[in-house]
Formats: C-alpha cells, sequence, structure tokens
C-alpha cells in the first residue's frame, strides 16, 4: 500500500502537469483505459489558458522545473529513450532546459566544509556567487593558491543541499506508477518500465557522486593524452569529494555563442569536423563517450582547443558494440547491406529465426533513399534512427547503450552543424571509422584477437593442477574402508597434472589451428 507521502507527491505531480498543458501533448498508450480518458478531460479543464501558446518542449520545461530535480532528470533520462516515450516526445524532452534557481552562497559555502572538514576560506583563497546552477548542483568560480603564492582559477561543484533524499522520495512514486502500468497495461510490458526507473535511479546515484564524475575526467583524459584540438579539465584531487568537485577553470567561449566564436577568428568547419571525429574516436576506440555533448558542455580556447566538461553521464561500449557500430557505419557508407545485416546477426541483435536476406532488403530500403543526394545532406544521426525503428520490426531488444549512443550522436551532429551547416559527415566520419576497422578486424587486430584467446587458455592450463590437486585433497578425505569411492578417488594423482597439462595444450592448438583457417 502506498504511503500517504507517495499519494500526495503523485497527486501533486499530476495536478502540475495538467496546469502546464503537458498531459495533453504526451504519449499516452493504446488503446487508452477508460478511466485515462476521463482524467484527461479533467485535465484540459485545469490547463492555463496559456499553455495552448507554447509548444511542447515550452510546457514540459515549465511543468519539471517546478516539480524539482527528480522530475528535470526523470526528463532528462526519458529523452534518452524514444523506445519508452516515442520519437516525438522524447525530442521535446531533449529540448528540456535545466533551470533550477541557484541556492543561497552561505548553504554552498556549508555543504563543502561539511565534504572537506575545512572552512572555505584556508582551501580557497577567494570564493565567488555561483554562476551556474542545474537541478543536482551549481558552480562557483573560484581562486586557489600554490606554495610559491601564484593563484590560478578553478570552477567548483557543489551538490545540491538535500537532493539525494528529494530524489530517493520521489523515486518511490515513479516504482508505484511503473508497477501500475506493469500490471494493467500489458502491451508496455515489453518495455519494462520497472527495469527503466531502475536505470535511472543507477544513473542519478553515480551522477550524485562526484568522485564517480572525477573518476570519469581522469579516465578520458588518459584515453585522449595524445590527441590534438580536443581535452577535459583537470581534476583537484585534494579539494575534492562526494558532494564537491574541483577543476581546472576553462577560459573560453561555449559553443552556443557562435558569433563570439567566429568573431575570434576561428575555423568554424574545422571546429565541426574536430568535433564530430572526437566523438567518435572516443566511442569507437575507446569505448568511453560523454553522453551529454551539447553546446553548454563545450568550449573552444584561445587556440582552437576543444574542452568538454560535465562528466556526469557517460556511455560505454564493448568491443562487440563498437564493431557493430564501425562497420553498420562502414557498410552503409560503401553500400553493403548484406554485411551490415550479418553483422547484426553475428551480434546477436537480431534472433536467428529471422531471414538475413530479408534484413538486407530493409537496410537498403533505407540506405538506397540516400542516394543521389550530396553527403553533405544526410543525417548520420538520422540514419542510426531509422536504422532502429526497422531492427525494432526484426524483433531487435531494446539495447540502453546503443541508444545512449544514438542520442548523444543526434546533439553532437547537431552542435556540429551549427559550426558548418555543410558539413559532410560521412567524409568527416570516414577516417575515423575506416581507421578503426583496419586497426581492429584487419590482420593486426586479428593477431591481437588471437592472442588473448591463447593468453586464456593458458591461463586456464595454469590452472587445471590446482583443481586436480584440490580434488586429490578432497578425495582423501573420505572413508577409507569405502574401496570403491577410494578407487574413483585415485584418479586424481599426479599422472591426472600431466593429462589435464596436455589437455589444456591441446585446446591451445586446436584454437590456433582454428584461427590460422
Amino acid at each position: 500500500m502506498a504511503l500517504p507521502g507517495d499519494l500526495l507527491r503523485l497527486a501533486r505531480a499530476g495536478y502540475v502537469l495538467a496546469r502546464e498543458g503537458v498531459l495533453t501533448v504526451m504519449p499516452f498508450p493504446q488503446p487508452m483505459p477508460a478511466g485515462l480518458k476521463l482524467a484527461l478531460v479533467f485535465a484540459r479543464l485545469i490547463q492555463r489558458r496559456t499553455a495552448d501558446e507554447k509548444d511542447g518542449s515550452a510546457r514540459i520545461t515549465a511543468a519539471l522545473n517546478r516539480l524539482g530535480p527528480s522530475y528535470v532528470k526523470l526528463g532528462q533520462f526519458l529523452a534518452t529513450r524514444p523506445d519508452v516515450v516515442g520519437k516525438q516526445f522524447a525530442i521535446e524532452l531533449s529540448a528540456l532546459q535545466d533551470n533550477v534557481p541557484a541556492f543561497d552562497d552561505a548553504v554552498a559555502r556549508r555543504e563543502i566544509e561539511l565534504a572537506l572538514g575545512r572552512p572555505v576560506e584556508a582551501l580557497f583563497a577567494e570564493f565567488g556567487p555561483p554562476i551556474a546552477a542545474a537541478s543536482i548542483a551549481q558552480v562557483h568560480r573560484a581562486e586557489v593558491e600554490d606554495e610559491y603564492g601564484t593563484r590560478k582559477p578553478v570552477a567548483v561543484k557543489v551538490l545540491r543541499p538535500n537532493v539525494q533524499a528529494r530524489f530517493l522520495a520521489d523515486l518511490s512514486g515513479f516504482y508505484r506508477v511503473a508497477r501500475l502500468v506493469e500490471r494493467f497495461h500489458r502491451p508496455s510490458q515489453r518495455l519494462r518500465p520497472v527495469a527503466v526507473v531502475d536505470t535511472l535511479a543507477r544513473s542519478v546515484a553515480l551522477e550524485m557522486d562526484f568522485r564517480l564524475e572525477a573518476a570519469a575526467l581522469s579516465e578520458m583524459a588518459e584515453n585522449i593524452a595524445h590527441d590534438e584540438g580536443f581535452r577535459v579539465p583537470g581534476v583537484d584531487w585534494t579539494r575534492s569529494a562526494k558532494s564537491v568537485l574541483v577543476m581546472e577553470w576553462i577560459e573560453g567561449r561555449k559553443l552556443s555563442n557562435l558569433s563570439g566564436i567566429e568573431a575570434d577568428g576561428h575555423d568554424m568547419p574545422a571546429l565541426g569536423r574536430l568535433l564530430m571525429q572526437s566523438f567518435l574516436r572516443h566511442a569507437l576506440r575507446d569505448g568511453f563517450f560523454h553522453a551529454d555533448m551539447h553546446q553548454g558542455n563545450l568550449f573552444v580556447e584561445p587556440d582552437g582547443t576543444l574542452v568538454a566538461v560535465d562528466f556526469g553521464i557517460m556511455g560505454r561500449l564493448g568491443v562487440k558494440e563498437r564493431r557493430f557500430l564501425a562497420e553498420i557505419l562502414y557498410g552503409f557508407i560503401i553500400r553493403d547491406y548484406t554485411r551490415v545485416a550479418e553483422v547484426h546477426f553475428e551480434a546477436g541483435y537480431v534472433p536467428p529465426h529471422h531471414d538475413v536476406a530479408s534484413f538486407a532488403q530493409a537496410l537498403r530500403a533505407i540506405g538506397e533513399p540516400l542516394q543521389g543526394h550530396t553527403a553533405a545532406d544526410i543525417s548520420m544521426a538520422r540514419l542510426l534512427n531509422q536504422l532502429f525503428e526497422v531492427t525494432d520490426l526484426f524483433d531487435m531488444a531494446t539495447r540502453p547503450e546503443l541508444i545512449m549512443l544514438q542520442k548523444t550522436m543526434v546533439v553532437v551532429e547537431g552542435v556540429a552543424r551549427t559550426l558548418d551547416p555543410h558539413l559532410d559527415m560521412w567524409k568527416t566520419a570516414d577516417p575515423v571509422v575506416r581507421g578503426w576497422i583496419e586497426r581492429n578486424l584487419g590482420p593486426v587486430g586479428r593477431i591481437e584477437e588471437a592472442g588473448g584467446h591463447i593468453k586464456a587458455l593458458w591461463q586456464l592450463a595454469e590452472t587445471l593442477p590446482v583443481l586436480a590437486e584440490r580434488a586429490t585433497r578432497i578425495a582423501a578425505r573420505f572413508d577409507a574402508d569405502e574401496t570403491a569411492e577410494k578407487a574413483a578417488m585415485h584418479v586424481f594423482t599426479p599422472m591426472t597434472n600431466v593429462a589435464l597439462w596436455i589437455g589444456a595444450l591441446s585446446l591451445m592448438a586446436i584454437a590456433i589451428g582454428m584461427w590460422a583457417g
């Protein structure tokens, strides 16, 4: 039974969503239950008259910011799941502006002191008022002083007070609604609403621990150490904790300030290419990418270097997913639809009872209309979106990591095209994708893959004698009078070790032979 607090919070949320006109643009499941139809009639009666003058994204922004940080994060998360909320509603959620008032400067100082155990004056030579505020945290500009008395600016990110408790309270209501949807609307069960809330809970829990964001910054910095033109801020580990993150201050223009970037004399098309290629390198080469690369999180420094900030939301791709992405993009580039189809089956994304040729035909329906257009007119992100729509017809299960990738690519491509409206996405992506394929699927990649298999088999061979020795000790514990069992246990003798070694080496030989063949 729901607690009164849950019911009150859900009732308030329903009222605010109705008042701001969100309920009239939400993609409710069809066929719509009679009770829901009645609720929508009531929602229209209490809707603000001015709501009709706003588009869907403006209504959503107004409502979710009124409801607080938990609902803002829910909206941002659902923007990455068009499979759950529908394509159009996901687009409207993507425009959600996180406009939350800043909390008091004195509160921020108290939070820093609690987190780091020292007063702000002892940690910073100067600590300024907030310069940006969002649902989870706000950022202050400060200065630190080194042992030589030299000052340098830093950005101090402070977790919003009580945001974790507020989120946990609202999360209870989210689970309540998800369970009701699963119980009373069977078509929605395949989308697993409760599992969606589980994923949201994990995502926000990670985002609220700034030590993990610092670790993401550190990992990304190592991955791109030798890349030119793209970097991330350094972390001040001594002044960072779970609820406070201190980073290098970035002197540059946000990519949203296009007129300022152009006035500075930067090569706008080159910046667009650099942004797109950097993202693809992170996704393909490293399997670790910034999953929130909108214009507000990207800066260009005076020398033309791109800097990404706000690493609270990150995406990861395994080797299989990276191969999947690279071969799909490359397959569309060279119009090899059969190979693109085969990759889907090899990765296990499309069930084997479907036909490869039929799936290749469906892919051709996506790829061929692109012919005759200039590459600058073709959206890579749109192509991936159409691809996921087609795969849904072939029972491809939802892959959250691929949906996050597709959502991020939509954002990155949009930002890149603001820098260069005529950006040729395919020509820009080709060297990164082709290079990854040659490196990982060519002879060098096959040698390394075989080496990994041999190493795993060698480790197995080293383990088998230990397992045999343990089995011998276990056998010795049995009653010596039970001759039959005793005879059976005598199988585990020193000769067993030799046999197991021979078996392991044979497996290695077979593996090498299969690879060489």
